[in-house]
């Protein structure tokens, strides 16, 4: 029965997503960035996506290789030996139930919420070094919690299929919504076709200028907090704080929730025999 939730909760979010109507601002904002990129030669535009997604698949390594996601990994294993004590890999947590992966899950992205929160209330501050790091940490923050969710439901992110997965999952999720269902539609077609693990045969571009509307929002957000961290309340700029909290806290809870119902229609769909 809790499969048959899951899989028309999905359904209802890739309605959702289908449907959803971008307003007036978000076309004009779109054509504005398409005009400006269309200036640009196109020799230097395939430069810069290029250096783009090579800056992300370094990301990507150097995340799987800190400690940090090593102690993760131990503590998504901990949790998964609570339910079957027989787990010793992480392709074993697929022996749990979808509910119970979910909740796993949940658990990682609750602290990934709160720590993009804590994250952009500092930037909020206004500091010139916090707001030039923040989006690289954003990056690094919302590429872990997909990383994350997919230890959980049991794939290695090292391996080279599954970390251009994530990658995709990552560049999908950080999408204007209005192209988010599309994006679907093409990750969906990715596992069904999946190949070896240790060989990814597939389009390994990532970014393109439909992309840039994300690493721009952040753009907006920062001159949004300099334009008020000087009105401040008992000594801090609340309202330069409450915008980088909340932005951060938003695209952290969206990132989340795409690479979840991703990983939980991947598991309904491995589970039903491919």
């Amino acid at each position: 029965m809790s499969k048959q939730r899951v899989a028309e909760n999905i359904e209802l979010w890739q309605k959702r997503q289908a449907n959803y109507e971008a307003n007036d601002f978000e076309m004009v904002y779109s054509n504005w960035i398409n005009q400006s990129l269309a200036q640009m030669s196109p020799s230097l535009s395939s430069k810069f996506f290029s250096k783009l997604d090579d800056w992300l698949f370094h990301t990507h390594a150097f995340l799987q290789g800190s400690s940090f996601q090593e102690d993760a990994r131990a503590r998504i294993l901990s949790v998964g030996r609570v339910f079957s004590g027989d787990i010793k890999e992480i392709w074993e947590m697929k022996q749990l139930t979808i509910d119970q992966l979910t909740y796993i899950a949940d658990q990682q992205t609750a602290k990934s919420r709160l720590y993009a929160f804590a994250q952009g209330g500092v930037t909020g501050t206004g500091g010139w070094l916090l707001l030039s790091i923040d989006f690289p940490l954003m990056v690094a923050m919302n590429l872990r919690t997909v990383q994350l969710i997919g230890l959980t439901f049991g794939h290695e992110m090292n391996h080279p299929y599954e970390m251009m997965l994530s990658l995709k999952v990552f560049h999908a999720a950080t999408l204007p919504k209005r192209l988010q269902a599309k994006a679907w539609e093409e990750l969906v077609e990715e596992i069904k076709n999946e190949g070896n693990p240790y060989v990814y045969m597939g389009d390994d571009r990532l970014t393109d200028q439909t992309w840039l509307e994300q690493p721009l929002k952040q753009v907006f957000k920062s001159v949004f907090i300099m334009m008020f961290r000087k009105k401040l309340f008992q000594g801090i700029p609340l309202i330069s704080v409450a915008i980088g909290a909340q932005a951060n806290y938003s695209l952290t809870k969206q990132v989340a929730e795409f690479a979840t119902k991703f990983y939980q229609y991947r598991y309904l769909w491995e589970e039903e025999g491919n």
